[in-house]
């Protein structure tokens, strides 16, 4: 029997690959991270690796409008609210990019199982 191993990273909500119903549950967390309106894309519905390709590039952008708000929050918003609240919203950016970088880990690994890859457990 085969083992069945999901790397470090591996979204929780997603059975390990070649685990029954796995690629079901890939395509139910790919859509869950992505937009609404994927959803209605009948190419992303039938095609799970389009899909978590989609799903990487959407991550990626919303790791450099967090990077940007970052550099920018306290330029921006220093006219408009007191130290406190710009220091709370640096901490949300800052939560925020830490989510998803392992968003981003979690989705390349899921579209690296889609491809063929499989993960071998190490000791």
């Amino acid at each position: 029997m085969a083992v069945l191993v999901a790397p470090p990273g591996w979204p929780p909500a997603v059975r390990p690959p070649d685990a029954p119903d796995w690629e079901r549950t890939a395509v139910n967390w790919l859509f869950d991270i992505c937009p609404a309106d994927y959803r209605q894309h009948a190419a992303l519905r039938r095609h799970i690796v389009v899909l978590a390709r989609f799903a990487v590039l959407h991550i990626e952008a919303q790791q450099a409008a967090v990077r940007r708000g970052l550099s920018q929050c306290r330029a921006d918003l220093r006219d408009v609210a007191d130290l406190e609240v710009v220091e709370a919203a640096v901490m949300t950016f800052q939560a925020e990019e830490a989510r998803l970088l392992a968003v981003r880990r979690g989705v390349g690994l899921l579209e690296e199982a889609l491809r063929g890859r499989r993960f071998v457990a190490r000791l």
